[in-house]
């Protein structure tokens, strides 16, 4: 182990503005209203942090049957569709939606260029919530397509008024392709003014390519049901650096690190600080001291609580003694 020399921190990694918001919908709604809060699908793709607020009284549900009427229901950062969202109105819940404002974006602009007669083409995972939720926004005229072979065999009802829109989620570099096919075969499609791939998406990937020159082995944190993770160790793997992932410190194989001198560690946007730190430690436990920090973009991005969540000052001083949960510790972004 004594060829193990140093680990290098990405900059910017772990929590975005929207896993911070998500969280801190889940947590005040638990300090204001009380458990059990019910939320619809994992609130953010990531073990800790949904065993985290399981434990403070969240209940996680797919279908909202199970949950009671009157129950307060909270959405996930990956968004609903509208059956989802009617349903929920229908049955009288009260709804607070922790929908990630930049999926909520593609949702406003497929509303908003549907109206006009357009028919989308949907760059995405299929099956993955996100892409649901987004596809749900309309009953028909939306098309999935994930990957080069897919947009052969595409077929919209029209192509004089087609968009397209994308998973925030993906691998930059897989979307630009598959965009670059889908432009090929639909000259006039109409692309969004923004990409839909988020910031922090961005960010991550474009840190972990910096961090591949720099590193003999990759270690990325994030659970296997995170997209975004998921595409940060394929990044590293495409550039020719062996990736891992791992939901924590206890998934970390001494094997991965015999003759690396150099360790990256990132996290995936839905993977807490606290956890980087806990595979820091386990890390130093396999003989690698040295920690440092790559020189990356600094996060400033902050997105507003919905309304009805704000502690008022008694909520506020009874919460305020309580140490901070370890899911949202040292929250990135």
């Amino acid at each position: 182990m004594g060829e193990q020399r140093s680990i290098v921190l990405a900059e910017p990694r772990g929590f975005c503005a929207g896993v911070d918001r998500a969280i801190d919908i889940v947590e005040r709604a638990l300090q204001k209203f009380g458990a059990p809060i019910y939320v619809r699908h994992e609130i953010v793709h990531n073990t800790h942090v949904v065993n985290t607020l399981r434990q403070k009284g969240a209940i996680f549900i797919e279908d909202l049957a199970e949950v009671p009427p009157g129950a307060t229901l909270v959405f996930s950062a990956h968004g609903v569709s509208k059956a989802v969202q009617n349903e929920a109105r229908e049955r009288g819940f009260q709804v607070f939606d922790a929908t990630c404002p930049l999926v909520t974006k593609v949702h406003v602009e497929v509303a908003k260029l549907a109206k006009e007669g357009y028919e989308f083409i949907m760059i995405g995972h299929k099956g993955h919530p996100e892409v649901e939720g987004t596809m749900g926004q309309l009953s028909e005229g939306i098309h999935l397509v994930e990957d080069v072979a897919d947009v052969a065999r595409v077929q919209p009802a029209q192509t004089e008024r087609l968009a397209v829109v994308t998973q925030t989620t993906l691998s930059v570099d897989d979307a630009a392709e598959i965009t670059a096919a889908v432009k090929a075969r639909f000259p006039q499609i109409r692309q969004p003014k923004q990409q839909d791939i988020c910031y922090a998406t961005q960010n991550r990937q474009d840190a972990v390519k910096q961090l591949s020159r720099q590193v003999d082995v990759l270690i990325v944190v994030g659970s296997p049901t995170s997209s975004n993770s998921n595409r940060l160790r394929d990044l590293a793997e495409k550039l020719g650096t062996p990736g891992y992932m791992v939901d924590d410190a206890s998934e970390i194989r001494p094997e991965w690190l015999q003759g690396k001198h150099t360790v990256g560690l990132t996290a995936g946007a839905s993977a807490p600080e606290l956890l980087v730190q806990g595979v820091i430690e386990r890390l130093r436990q396999l003989g690698i001291i040295a920690v440092r920090k790559m020189d990356g973009v600094q996060e400033t991005m902050r997105f507003p609580l919905p309304k009805g969540l704000k502690l008022d000052a008694a909520e506020a001083a009874a919460a305020a003694p309580a140490a901070p949960p370890a899911a949202s510790t040292a929250p990135r972004g």
